[in-house]
């Protein structure tokens, strides 16, 4: 079941020339189950595999993801590609090797040692960190309840801005035109100062953001015949970028496990080493 969770953040950032005030803003993140969530959660690499499918057809136009390398693709607990696939999808990137031509340097067919290309725009954040930068949930004010509950979010955060793209509200209308393309689930961005009340409250959800909408569904075509549609794609291409942020994830809540289970075994014998250390001395006068 999905749930729609109210945030609040402040918009400080204007697009454009339109008016926009500094007030608070609602938006709209969709709790999505995703796979990989909990204590003893994994990827599904099938899931990755598809994201990494989505990355490549369409992100990957304009988002780099530098700080991941090719091999990574290989490692299990990830998308996990055989090693030739893993190979032969590297050598479809050409990255600069400053060695060649006497140091002159050139382009050649990435290995799987090089790391994914950076942005190719300026204005283009890197998603290698994305899922980890953007946080979805909040608690109360002062509390991390809800991020200690549901994790922070971030995923779910990047698949609610991808199926968050709406028709301006009418309030828009009524006063200059904003840049860009309005999202619920987006709160950095311009707000028009018709949408905003005389207590200085938004009327609407989210704000304009300037990058136009990536997904519409039916984008890719899986070869797993997973379905297309809007949602599905984003929570794919969502869990990908959440494991190019945290890779080692799945081992890391291994040796979480591991090690909460050692301090119990060894708070229990310790415990009863103590009583039998001491139980003939106890009731002593």
């Amino acid at each position: 079941m999905f749930r729609k969770f109210t945030l609040t953040a402040v918009a400080a950032l204007a697009l454009g020339t339109a008016p926009a005030t500094a007030a608070e803003v609602e938006v709209e993140v969709t709790d999505y189950a995703f796979p990989f969530e909990g204590p003893f959660g994994s990827y599904d690499q099938m899931q990755l595999q598809r994201g990494l499918q989505v990355y490549t057809e369409i992100c990957s136009a304009c988002h780099g993801l530098e700080l991941l390398a090719f091999r990574n693709l290989h490692d299990e607990g990830g998308p996990a590609l055989p090693e030739d696939q893993m190979r032969a999808y590297a050598e479809f990137y050409e990255v600069f090797d400053e060695t060649l031509f006497d140091g002159e340097g050139d382009f050649r067919a990435a290995t799987p040692s090089d790391h994914f290309p950076s942005s190719s725009l300026s204005t283009a954040p890197d998603l290698t960190l994305m899922a980890k930068a953007r946080a979805g949930f909040h608690g109360p004010y002062g509390t991390g309840i809800s991020q200690f509950v549901n994790g922070m979010g971030g995923a779910e955060y990047i698949a609610s801005l991808m199926t968050g793209y709406h028709e301006e509200p009418e309030c828009a209308l009524e006063g200059e035109p904003m840049d860009g393309y309005y999202n619920v689930a987006f709160a950095a961005g311009g707000f028009p100062e018709s949408c905003i009340d005389e207590k200085g409250k938004h009327m609407v959800p989210g704000s304009w953001i300037s990058m136009a909408p990536p997904l519409y569904g039916d984008d890719v075509d899986y070869a797993d015949g997973h379905s297309t549609e809007l949602e599905e794609v984003s929570q794919d291409v969502a869990a990908f970028l959440m494991w190019t942020a945290e890779p080692k994830l799945v081992a890391r809540k291994q040796a979480g496990l591991s090690g909460v289970l050692f301090l119990t075994v060894l708070s229990v014998l310790l415990y009863l080493t103590n009583k039998r250390l001491w139980a003939p001395h106890k009731h002593k006068d």
